[in-house]
């Protein structure tokens, strides 16, 4: 009964956690704060090995091993959430790059055409030349060909 309840709590803390905002400094300490206690778990629990048979008990777990298989799964959970999280936001920065770089690609063809040298810059136009190779799909709008 006892680790039901503990377990149903943690993950609501999880929760809790996951849902605040992931860049505040109150996260970064909290997370910080929560691994030290892990590694104070861990190094207590290799030191003594009855110290996690004994809490197993208190909280209604037959065995210590049941009670870090519990722990374990609950800190996989946080693994996923934390890289799912992480990989959210360098898609994001991926495509504000991408978007830049058309963007800027654009307005330098465009200053080219309107300089009526009508060739791109060699570097810009290397630049096209790799884009073109990457994808043969896409025709560029600035050949007339």
């Amino acid at each position: 009964m006892w680790i039901q309840i503990l377990l149903v709590v943690a993950l609501l803390a999880l929760g809790f956690v996951v849902l605040r905002r992931p860049g505040s400094d109150s996260h970064q300490a909290l997370r910080r704060l929560l691994y030290g206690l892990f590694v104070l778990a861990a190094i207590l629990s290799v030191l003594f090995p009855q110290w996690l048979s004994w809490l197993a008990r208190l909280v209604g777990v037959g065995r210590g091993t049941d009670l870090l298989l519990y722990a374990l799964v609950v800190m996989f959970f946080v693994f996923v959430y934390t890289q799912y999280r992480r990989n959210v936001a360098i898609q994001r920065q991926l495509t504000l790059l991408a978007r830049r770089v058309a963007l800027q690609q654009a307005l330098e063809e465009e200053r080219a055409a309107m300089t009526g040298s009508g060739a791109p810059a060699p570097d810009q136009s290397q630049a096209v030349t790799r884009q073109s190779d990457a994808s043969p799909s896409r025709s560029t709008s600035s050949n007339p060909d």
